[in-house]
């Protein structure tokens, strides 16, 4: 981190005290990164102002009072700054972090992630991105995608959005699906990381998606991918 940055902020809200210790002890042991809130339920983390000023939130996703899906939720819709929230899970297949990204949330992860992976997410998605490729993110959205298709019948305004896209964001839009980088489909259609980044902007404009994670959930909603 360069001399005149300012460490990336994060609150953890989660109901047990040793896991929020746990996670504040791994972050802010890093130079970029800095703890500045913590909250014991979701209705904690709604009224707390250090968790509306952090740049990330991990937030749990069942708490008491109010739950990670209600507490995101509120958070995205309030009005000012607006966090990257990352929804943590103890089950592998937890269907109920869908509904936290169909609300905002930048991704998931496993409560029991490698710390490297934890700290590697946090800053992946306060540059941005969207935690797409980690294996639980591709199990879940696999696993999900025909109960997606079912439920949503692909709105209108999502087939038309995906329709609206040229030939070449159509294929960038695959690969991001696929839970691609911008480097990995540079190199795969043989484009700029430049051209390749323009494509992605003009592609979550067209979708008025939030993020990539939004972008790929549009995609299995769609059909733009299958597993």
């Amino acid at each position: 981190m360069s001399a005149d940055s300012q460490p990336i902020k994060v609150a953890i809200v989660d109901d047990q005290d040793l896991l929020r210790g746990g996670f504040k002890m791994i972050i802010d042991s890093q130079s970029d990164l800095e703890v500045i809130g913590e909250a014991r339920t979701g209705r904690e983390a709604v009224a707390s102002p250090a968790v509306a000023r952090a740049d990330v939130v991990l937030m749990d996703i069942r708490m008491p009072e109010m739950d990670g899906i209600e507490a995101t939720s509120r958070l995205l819709e309030a009005p000012g700054h607006h966090p990257r929230v990352l929804i943590l899970t103890t089950f592998d297949l937890d269907e109920y972090a869908i509904d936290a990204v169909k609300v905002g949330a930048s991704g998931f992860l496993l409560k029991d992630v490698p710390p490297e992976d934890l700290l590697d997410a946090i800053r992946t998605v306060h540059e941005g991105g969207g935690v797409v490729a980690p294996s639980t993110t591709r199990r879940l959205l696999e696993h999900m995608a025909p109960v997606l298709r079912s439920q949503s019948q692909a709105p209108a305004e999502k087939r038309e959005a995906v329709d609206s896209l040229t030939a070449r964001e159509r294929e960038v839009y695959q690969l991001i699906a696929q839970g691609l980088t911008n480097t990995e489909i540079a190199s795969e259609l043989f484009l700029s990381e430049a051209t390749v980044k323009t494509h992605v902007g003009r592609i979550l404009s067209k979708l008025d998606a939030r993020d990539r994670v939004q972008a790929v959930l549009i995609a299995y909603e769609t059909g733009v991918v299958t597993p």
